[in-house]
Formats: structure tokens, C-alpha cells, sequence
């Protein structure tokens, strides 16, 4: 905890003062351009990877990347998804996997979850893309995965009615990525077409 509070003083006192002007303008401005959906992982951190300022990302973080396919009633990831398109505007969405991931390690080395309900319930909207894999040989199963994972998520997320409202207009475009921990890369996946006039 003394390290996070080090932390907001050096916040505070060396990076606020230079972007003073940004954050006074974000105060009373929301639009960031792009939903950026990934993964809880520590190791992932969406705005120092793509080296965003503040308010140039919406970000939602979930265990594996997963967004749930729409259903009825209430859904923190549904509604985060929801007031990033309807309400806020943004142009792009992307969803990231990345390398050595947990969640999808966990599903293709068949982990033992019995001690965490909550995850193993959260990990079965991966169940399809764990289908997709069977085939795989480690150690490229969690590779794959992680990439089919991504593709599967993307497909989950353009059954939201406020995602495919907007892919039939055209306002939004929908991209599948993989971050590379070791090599700090990141691969733009293809192979996901919504089914949209747009696309």
C-alpha cells in the first residue's frame, strides 16, 4: 500500500502539473474515441500499450477478456458495453487477449477449479471457443484459444443490440487483438466479419 500512495504523491506532484490544461478539459468532456475490452491481468494495461492520454479509452476489464453474449437483465459488462456505444459515441471497439493468459491457460490445461466456483462459472463463456481448439497440440493450445477466444468474444459482443445498431449504421468497426507480453507486440487478428450491411 506505501507504494501506491508514493505513487499518487509523484502523480500528483510531476505528472499532473504538465497535463493540468487535459485534465481541467476532461472534467467537464467524456469522449473517448475507442471501448477497449481486455483482461484483468496486471501484466495487461491497455493505455501503456497503446499509449493513450487520459479519456481516449473506455476500458472494461474482465477475467480472460470475455464479454458475455447479450441476455435479459441486469450486467455490469452489458451496461459498461451499452453506454460506450449508445451513450458515448465510440467509433472503435477492440477486444484483447494476450499471451500467458490465466484464464485461457487454466481452460486448456483442464485446471482444477473446484476452489473457485465464481471463476469456473465466468470461464464457461469461453466454452465455445475451448470447443473450437479441441484439435490443438500443446503447447500451441493456449495460443489458439487465445486467439479464438478473441474472435468468439467479438462475435458475443455484436449481439448486444446497442453493438449491431451500430455496425448496421456503419459508426462502428469492431477489432480483434493479441498482446505479446515478452515482445511487447500486438497482432490485429482477421477472420471476424460481423454480419452487418457494414461489414
Amino acid at each position: 500500500m506505501h507504494d501506491l500512495i508514493e505513487g499518487v504523491a509523484r502523480f500528483r506532484r510531476d505528472v499532473y502539473p504538465a497535463k493540468a490544461e487535459l485534465f481541467a478539459h476532461l472534467a467537464t468532456t467524456h469522449r473517448p474515441r475507442t471501448l477497449f475490452i481486455g483482461c484483468s491481468d496486471a501484466r495487461v494495461v491497455p493505455e501503456l500499450i497503446t499509449q493513450s492520454e487520459p479519456g481516449e479509452l473506455f476500458v472494461v476489464r474482465t477475467a480472460g477478456n470475455l464479454v458475455p453474449a447479450h441476455s435479459p437483465g441486469p450486467d455490469g459488462v452489458a451496461a459498461s458495453i451499452e453506454y460506450a456505444v449508445a451513450v458515448l459515441g465510440v467509433s472503435d471497439i477492440v477486444v484483447c487477449g494476450h499471451s500467458a493468459c490465466g484464464a485461457m491457460t487454466a481452460l486448456a490445461e483442464r485446471h482444477d477449479l473446484s476452489d473457485a466456483p465464481a471463476v469456473a462459472g465466468w470461464l464457461r463463456h469461453a466454452d465455445a471457443s475451448l470447443a473450437r481448439t479441441a484439435g490443438e497440440e500443446d503447447p500451441r493450445r493456449v495460443d489458439a484459444l487465445v486467439r479464438e477466444n478473441v474472435r468468439a468474444q467479438l462475435a458475443n459482443l455484436a449481439t448486444h443490440p446497442s453493438v449491431a445498431r451500430a455496425l448496421a449504421a456503419g459508426s462502428v468497426t469492431l477489432r480483434g487483438w493479441v498482446y505479446d507480453i515478452p515482445g511487447g507486440g500486438v497482432e490485429e487478428l482477421d477472420g471476424f466479419r460481423p454480419a452487418s450491411p457494414a461489414a
